[in-house]
């Protein structure tokens, strides 16, 4: 059941689409919202309406993963209340809002003072494995990104990173079928220029911490290894545990919470983690 609210006097629908980084959210964004027929985008700290973008600014531009993380969630205050401004001046019925996870739309949402997602559309529902496939090896070995605005809009700000237009026909199903053309712009930040990701030890070591730290807070951390490898990192953590943790499952289950973290939030791959247990404590 969809959940309305007032917003601005009027009944507005909030939607999200998830997915991991670099599995083709915001190649597929546009076609969101022509099925659910949403009025405005939010994606990567832009507001888009149909093929404009109104207000905020790419993520994309920043020259950092770190930094690109915090303009796409408006962690700066200047950016949120810009957009949150121009959201309460904007006549719309239906916002979308693309992001990595539940939990990070959830933050935009209260950020740019919308209600929690009352519907959320995971990016496997609406792509083949092989659509994603393909954009994860774009991403990881190409460095594209996608910004679902034509190139004019995107080369008025971020001529600097821009890279390719493209062209999709789509057939829109009317009482007569009419083909329509979307164009999406294919950009190259800083950051992915490069083929192999690269981020600082001291940005990987605190996002170590802040991952172990949300799966389990009395987990210890006494030493973290990061090892570079050739299309990403080796991490090597070692950890004191409380008494009584059936490890067995856990050791397994916090690897992959690790890799999916980080990987989620910079894109970076994480090639593997090992995990050794030096202490058990009471």
């Amino acid at each position: 059941m969809f959940l309305d609210f007032l917003f601005g006097g009027k009944r507005k629908r909030v939607f999200a689409l998830v997915g991991e980084s670099g599995t083709g959210k915001s190649f597929q964004a546009k076609l969101v919202t022509q099925k659910y027929r949403i009025n405005l985008l939010i994606d990567d700290g832009l507001l888009i309406r149909d093929n404009r973008i109104i207000a905020g600014h790419s993520a994309k531009k920043e020259k950092s993963f770190l930094a690109a993380v915090k303009v796409a969630l408006f962690d700066e205050k200047s950016h949120r209340d810009e957009v949150a401004r121009r959201l309460q001046n904007e006549k719309y019925k239906r916002i979308l809002i693309v992001g990595t996870s539940e939990k990070m739309v959830n933050k935009i949402a209260t950020r740019l003072q919308l209600p929690s997602p009352s519907k959320i559309i995971k990016i496997e529902d609406i792509s083949s494995q092989e659509d994603i496939d393909n954009a994860i090896r774009s991403r990881r070995i190409e460095g594209k990104h996608i910004i679902p605005v034509p190139s004019s809009e995107v080369k008025k700000s971020y001529s600097n990173i821009f890279f390719a237009a493209i062209q999709i026909f789509r057939r829109r199903i009317t009482p007569v079928t009419i083909p329509t053309l979307h164009e999406k712009s294919v950009v190259m930040p800083e950051y992915s220029k490069r083929n192999k990701v690269v981020i600082s030890e001291t940005a990987l070591n605190q996002l170590v911490i802040l991952s172990i730290g949300e799966y389990n807070k009395d987990f210890k951390i006494k030493k973290i290894l990061i090892k570079e490898a050739d299309l990403g990192y080796r991490l090597v953590i070692t950890l004191d545990i409380p008494y009584g943790i059936q490890l067995g499952g856990h050791i397994q289950e916090m690897q992959q919470y690790i890799i999916n973290d980080i990987e989620r939030y910079t894109g970076i791959f994480i090639v593997e983690v090992n995990i050794i247990i030096d202490k058990i404590y009471n």
